[in-house]
């Protein structure tokens, strides 16, 4: 009987990874149009895959920054200064980008939503103090929240010490960063059979109904989105390499952006980007580090969220804007955007931040927010597609440019 099972299935896994999760997305969507039912049994296995990886996720981080710091030889680069301008480039011409199109197509909002729950921080100070505070909380703690700041301080001070070991003890990180790596792509295995369950459970449950009430919104945001991928994004590439951007840019899409659709959780596409910069042959050095920082402060959909949302709150209520003040806007929504956290629907919370520019009560911008995460079903997985295949495209960048220059 098992025999009889492989020889079925074995067709199906030479496949590629992508067309399996081509074919999970289809079988999900099909499922949740003729048996809605039936699809929302099969969400065990979307919670399953992405529990797998937000708890791999944390440990593979620390180990393979920490065994990158301490196997690394003094004297060889490792990009990190390029990314992390891509990072803040990338993330502000997004925010210009969204208000641009906040101002060709005007959106206004029903604001009689009830107020919802929510703590958001009071300015960006706030934002860099927990950053910063963030850093210095108790490794086993950092570990068990999935705290990434703290965990890439620990693993970067625990390698820089490390470096001074000895040969012996460098080959046993090297080994546990292997059988890490090992359970990852296991886990990542099993995408077309997670994502098969959220893409059931989410049709099944939320539906498009929904969302046709926001339709004008969400075509901004979603459109903002799709420009910075395949527009602005590609610009930066070209700025930084001189050579055609596309391949690069739907690799990266193709290999990251699809998981984290359905993932809604740039902390948990972690594993799946250091697989693909894997694939895509980049320095181990860099990405080790580049991808989970990334994750915490790469945010170029949470800065379009933030400004698409305040904007049309302002255009609601009738508040004049003129150019210094939305130019303050894609600042204060940039810097904002890197204190999101990589969780789904970790954007929405700092709109009130943004809207207090224009003196706009809490109690108003928390409303807007519950419209946020009506919308959330597809905003938020845009968002992380975009910000979590970014993490991967400016790594390539950087590698990449730094090749180019050795030559």
């Amino acid at each position: 009987m098992s025999a009889q099972l492989s020889s079925m299935f074995r067709p199906l896994l030479q496949l590629g990874l992508i067309t399996q999760i081509a074919i999970g997305i289809v079988a999900g969507v099909i499922l949740a149009i003729f048996l809605p039912e039936m699809a929302q049994s099969f969400s065990l296995l979307g919670q399953l895959f992405i529990k797998a990886l937000k708890a791999v996720a944390p440990i593979l981080v620390f180990v393979l920054v920490m065994t990158a710091i301490s196997g690394h030889q003094k004297g060889q680069p490792t990009n990190i200064r390029d990314v992390i301008v891509l990072y803040g480039v990338g993330t502000l011409v997004a925010a210009l980008v969204a208000v641009a199109a906040s101002f060709a197509f005007p959106t206004e909002l029903v604001l009689d939503i009830p107020e919802v729950s929510g703590n958001p921080p009071g300015s960006i100070i706030e934002i860099l103090h927990n950053l910063v505070l963030s850093a210095v909380t108790n490794p086993v703690t950092a570990l068990m929240d999935a705290n990434f700041i703290a965990i890439l301080a620990w693993a970067i001070a625990l390698g820089l010490m490390l470096r001074h070991s000895s040969e012996a003890t460098r080959n046993v990180l090297t080994d546990m960063s292997d059988a890490v790596s090992g359970v990852v792509r296991m886990i990542i295995s099993l995408a077309p059979l997670g994502i098969f369950g959220l893409v059931a459970n989410t049709l099944a449950t939320a539906g498009i109904g929904a969302l046709l009430g926001f339709g004008q919104l969400l075509s901004v945001i979603v459109g903002c989105m799709l420009f910075v991928a395949l527009v602005t994004n590609p610009l930066i590439v070209f700025f930084k390499l001189r050579q055609n951007p596309y391949p690069l840019v739907f690799a990266c899409l193709r290999g990251s952006a699809i998981t984290a659709f359905f993932t809604r959780s740039s902390a948990a596409n972690i594993p799946v980007n250091l697989e693909l910069s894997e694939r895509l042959k980049l320095d181990a050095d860099t990405y080790a580090i580049s991808i989970p920082l990334g994750a915490t402060i790469n945010m170029a959909g949470a800065a379009i969220t933030i400004s698409v949302i305040t904007l049309a709150v302002v255009n609601t209520l009738g508040i004049p804007v003129d150019f210094p003040t939305a130019l303050l806007l894609c600042v204060v929504s940039a810097l904002a955007a890197c204190g999101v956290s990589g969780v789904a629907g970790g954007s929405l919370l700092l709109i009130p931040l943004a809207t207090s520019l224009f003196g706009i009560p809490t109690e108003v911008a928390m409303q807007a927010v519950a419209i946020g995460f009506v919308i959330s079903v597809v905003q938020d997985s845009t968002e992380t597609a975009l910000n979590s295949s970014t993490d991967v495209l400016f790594t390539a960048t950087a590698s990449r440019a730094a090749e180019a220059k050795g030559k």
